[in-house]
């Protein structure tokens, strides 16, 4: 951080803020659907990691979407 960016800011907070526009934005990861979603922690190997990010790779998904897919495949 400068000093000029502190001053920035301070001249920006100073000034006030659109408060409706600072709640059009929102914040956060964008929602995937109409309900909340959950995070849920699962444990893996090395192993498994490694293939997971290999899959990722090759079919340009995130982590995230992995295994996703993969779960919506074996609930089908």
């Amino acid at each position: 951080m400068t000093d000029e960016q502190i001053q920035r800011w301070a001249d920006e907070a100073e000034a006030g803020y659109d408060v409706e526009e600072l709640k059009r934005r929102g914040r956060g990861r964008p929602g995937r659907g109409a309900e909340p979603m959950q995070v849920i922690a699962v444990r893996l190997s090395a192993e498994e990691i490694a293939a997971l990010d290999a899959y990722a790779t090759r079919e340009h998904l995130s982590r995230s979407e992995a295994i996703r897919q993969a779960l919506a495949s074996y609930a089908a």
